[in-house]
């Protein structure tokens, strides 16, 4: 297959930018203008072309797209300017970018200056810091002829950096990032205009009213304390962390901690209000999030999908392009909104609790993956014993604690944390004694993942001192020294510049994300191993469905399609049927899925009937 790499100038200003629109803003904008383009086909000469709409196409035209892989710097866009703009839908879409992001992480940068340095392969010009604001009609002959320069020059960057990277990328990786690109150039899903705009009108209706009736002045929301009370009145525990300067726990309200961000996105519209005047923002997620999806049905219906391809560290998709469809709430009206098209059903399916599996599976807690296999259900296995009941008799109240237990105590969470987790999320506080008594039986009953937290404290002294360790005995995973933990996948778990401080008379690792440091410790990195190898089994089975039915979505461990009204029931059962399948790498892993589909996107996951 031949490879096309491609970069397209255009138009750009202060105001009319990726920095401050969405892709399909950008792309569908009147303003929008196809400055140039080049093309090299393999190691062939880089070809350019500018000239009208017309002209551009027609130069486009000359390459065989559709039986090519198109290759580019953030796939992404030019992708999308390839397909809507002019018609091309190539074989394969290849993308430096995300190559860069799963090999690399943050410790070089996505940019492509910043990539070639690192590789050394060239370095790419400035001419485009000069053309802002300018139409083609606004360049001068010998300001075009730099310009052009600088196109070729980075298409010929972007092929040298493919060759560098590709060789450590296996197939089923580069399958996934041309999935990744297609979510967006080719999308299959649409936004229903009347209901968005219904949801608005009630969405800011509703905060009108929450805001009037909760009669909440001001104070409580300027004092960390008054506002903890507000919170407590209305059954949730308000989120806390531990202060890096300090050690001591302190209110996370901030608008950047994790337990903040959950209350702006929490399911009650009425803690998403109060959450957002905390930090000061005018509109709820909610709000912000469906005058978004308006704007873009409006320009044409059709909903883009912008993920980053390993946008975290284990490997997992990110939401980007100021769209994240990864934490739509359960239940959100804009989950309705979501809709195929005439004739067509949206089918999902996820994996049922692959990391509790896959943990398991990885640590060698072989009595527990058998009750697994069995089909037996893990969360009243545990809590039985707790409350003296039969495994038959556990309600629901007592399932869900067994439940946020075994997902929590899996990853060495402490009896503090595990009662505070079960408080905000149901409203009960299990008091200490229980809290306490769940993650001793845990810890006695659990050897096996219990000694993997050890291991993991082994894994992290190795990578500092850039040592060879092996991790895990069922599947075991090499540890390459600063290379990090290599997975089935090829690819790695990497902890950049780890290192050991000294903070409140303990010794505690730090690494490095972009200019921050984070904390990592045996449980932790046990944690992200599991969740890098539930992506790779999510990823290998995505690829085994594309090849029938081409992913318009996923959302963590769930994948959906777009397929024919009349292949609804059998799509799903070919959908789960594949998530079921252990890879090869991991035989023996007992895997289970849920599925369903719908006009929308609301419908429920249930089991596969036999």
């Amino acid at each position: 297959m031949d490879i096309l790499t491609i970069d397209f100038e255009s138009f750009y200003s202060q105001e009319y930018s990726l920095t401050k629109l969405t892709t399909q803003q950008y792309l569908d904008d009147p303003q929008f203008e196809v400055i140039g383009v080049a093309v090299k086909k393999n190691d062939e000469p880089t070809k350019h072309y500018t000239g009208t709409k017309q002209g551009t196409a027609n130069f486009l035209d000359q390459f065989d797209w559709a039986n090519s892989a198109m290759l580019a710097h953030n796939s992404m866009f030019d992708a999308s300017i390839l397909t809507w703009h002019f018609g091309h839908k190539p074989k394969m879409i290849l993308d430096t970018l995300s190559m860069g992001r799963a090999l690399h992480g943050t410790e070089v940068g996505g940019s492509l200056d910043m990539m070639t340095r690192y590789y050394g392969v060239g370095i790419k010009g400035k001419e485009v810091l000069d053309a802002k604001g300018k139409k083609r009609k606004d360049f001068a002959p010998d300001e075009m002829t730099a310009y052009m320069a600088y196109c070729r020059n980075d298409v010929d960057l972007t092929y040298a950096l493919f060759k560098k990277m590709a060789p450590k990328f296996d197939k089923t990786e580069i399958k996934l990032i041309d999935m990744t690109c297609r979510m967006h150039s080719e999308p299959k899903l649409q936004l229903d205009l009347p209901i968005l705009e219904e949801h608005l009108y009630a969405v800011k209706a509703k905060k009108v009213q929450l805001l009037a009736d909760a009669g909440v002045a001001q104070a409580y929301f300027m004092s960390n304390d008054k506002f903890a009370d507000l919170l407590r009145d209305i059954g949730i525990e308000p989120p806390m962390k531990t202060s890096l300067r300090t050690g001591k726990q302190a209110y996370a309200f901030a608008k950047t901690d994790e337990g903040m961000k959950a209350l702006l996105e929490h399911e009650d519209l009425r803690i998403q209000t109060l959450a957002a005047a905390r930090v000061g923002v005018k509109s709820t997620l909610e709000e912000t999030r469906t005058e978004r999806f308006i704007e873009m049905a409006k320009i044409g219906g059709a909903l883009p999908v912008p993920l980053k391809y390993y946008g975290a560290m284990t490997g997992r998709w990110s939401a980007t392009d100021k769209i994240n469809l990864q934490n739509v709430p359960r239940g959100s009206t804009l989950k309705k909104a979501i809709v195929a098209p005439d004739g067509y059903v949206i089918v999902g399916a996820d994996l049922s609790n692959i990391e509790l599996r896959v943990g398991l599976y990885f640590a060698g807690q072989m009595d527990k993956v058998q009750l697994l296999a069995e089909g037996r259900d893990l969360y009243r296995d545990f809590i039985a014993p707790i409350f003296g009941v039969a495994y038959e008799e556990v309600d629901d109240d007592q399932r869900f604690i067994g439940k946020q237990s075994q997902l929590s105590l899996i990853y060495g969470t402490g009896h503090k944390k595990l009662r505070n987790a079960i408080k905000v999320l149901s409203g009960k506080d299990i008091g200490e004694d229980l809290a306490q008594t769940l993650v001793n039986r845990y810890r006695t009953e659990y050897t096996k993942v219990k000694e993997s937290w050890y291991e993991g404290e082994k894994v992290l002294q190795h990578i500092r001192d850039h040592y060879i360790f092996q991790f895990g005995e069922v599947l075991p995973l090499e540890v390459m020294g600063q290379h990090g933990i290599i997975l089935p996948s090829g690819l790695s778990l990497r902890y950049p510049d780890l290192h050991q401080v000294e903070e409140n008379g303990r010794t505690e690792w730090r690494y490095k994300v972009r200019k921050k440091l984070e904390r990592i410790h045996g449980p932790k990195c046990y944690q992200n191993t599991i969740q890098a190898l539930a992506r790779c089994v999510m990823g290998e089975a995505m690829v085994r469905i594309n090849k029938k039915y081409p992913a318009a979505l996923t959302i963590h461990d769930a994948v959906y399609c777009v397929v024919p009204e009349d292949e609804a029931d059998e799509a799903r059962r070919f959908i789960i049927t594949e998530l079921r399948v252990p890879p090869k790498w991991a035989e023996g892993l007992p895997l289970d899925a849920e599925g369903g589909y719908g006009r929308d996107l609301s419908f429920k996951m249930k089991k596969l009937e036999a």
